[in-house]
């Protein structure tokens, strides 16, 4: 009797995990479906991605190709100042579409750009100093102007190390990466307090790279702003009026207001954001976004002067193309917590 008891016992334990087994295999199965429509949705973004890099590309080559030969043949005829201050405006709008195309296009398309846009700029230079009138020969007494021989005093309230750097040419490794006379910057800098003023950002092209543990900050208006090889510093910025690139950063602060912006390969870092558009992650970790605060007097004169709406404000409305699955958080990024917002900007 006790054999058939113990071969009944087993009967039953072996029917309860045959079910026990059977009742996994609807939540393995749909565990495998989830991840076969999250591989399928990532493909689909991805190609979507492709296709539209490759529209914008199209779009690009066909516009540069128009404008480029618009551009040349105005300097082929200008015989007035007037045709030469259409060229030189175009090619600025020629230069600003360069700009803006960076994210997508590839690296060969952006140099050939680059170099046609510095034959271009030699061209007007040229055709500049052809137009100039020819002056006089004459005799002059000479005069020793004094204050011509006068070091101009540093600009109040900013200090020494300061001045020096503002008046300084960026350095030709962080000059060539733009390839253009519209780009200015620091490279290469370490422990240091870094300004420039509206003057010396209005519409340009702001390159930082390979620095590490400074305070930079950006008064006025730039058209462009990247930020690259980075870590550990603050950086304080104006309204830039279309986009801010990031890229190999790391334990930085921002405050950036803009039309765009990309992060890649950059971690540990907050951003104190006013953005247009949808702010995009990618290759990323540990990046926390907060309402953009930062200000300064002349704050309002250079979002006027930017075009940025500043009612519109997505701050924390981030895509993360390393992230597809639509019923969870990314784990790349995050909103900052309110209690840590508290930023001493000075």
């Amino acid at each position: 009797m006790e054999s058939v008891s113990c071969s009944a016992a087993a009967v039953r334990t072996g029917d309860m995990e045959s079910q026990r087994d059977l009742s996994l295999v609807p939540e393995r199965l749909q565990r495998r479906e989830q991840e076969r429509q999250l591989e399928v949705e990532r493909r689909k973004q991805k190609r979507q991605n492709q296709e539209a890099e490759k529209e914008n590309s199209h779009f690009f080559a066909a516009t540069f190709a128009r404008e480029r030969a618009a551009v040349e043949e105005l300097l082929e005829r200008a015989e007035s100042v007037e045709r030469l201050e259409e060229a030189a405006s175009r090619l600025q709008g020629l230069q600003k579409l360069l700009n803006d195309s960076v994210f997508f296009l590839a690296a060969y398309d952006l140099r050939q750009g680059q170099q046609a846009l510095a034959r271009l700029q030699a061209a007007l230079d040229e055709r500049r100093r052809e137009l100039q009138p020819k002056k006089r020969f004459a005799f002059k007494t000479r005069r020793k102007d004094a204050a011509s021989s006068t070091k101009v005093d540093a600009a109040p309230g900013i200090p020494p190390a300061v001045e020096s750097l503002r008046d300084s040419p960026l350095p030709k490794k962080a000059e060539g990466d733009l390839g253009s006379s519209w780009v200015c910057g620091f490279s290469n800098l370490e422990s240091q307090v870094l300004e420039k003023r509206a003057s010396e950002l209005h519409q340009r092209d702001v390159l930082l790279t390979e620095l590490s543990n400074c305070t930079v900050k950006l008064y006025g208006n730039p058209n462009t702003l990247r930020l690259t090889r980075t870590h550990n510093c603050k950086l304080l910025c104006g309204p830039v009026s279309t986009s801010v690139f990031l890229e190999d950063c790391s334990d930085c602060v921002l405050a950036v207001a803009c039309q765009q912006l990309r992060i890649h390969s950059t971690k540990d870092t907050r951003i104190f954001l006013q953005v247009t558009s949808r702010a995009i992650v990618e290759d990323c970790s540990g990046i926390q976004f907060a309402p953009y605060t930062w200000s300064y007097p002349e704050i309002d004169k250079d979002f006027e002067s930017s075009g940025l709406d500043r009612s519109k404000n997505n701050w924390n409305d981030v895509d993360d193309f390393n992230w597809l699955a639509r019923d969870m958080a990314s784990p790349n990024w995050s909103i900052l917590p309110e209690e840590e917002r508290n930023i001493q900007w000075d």
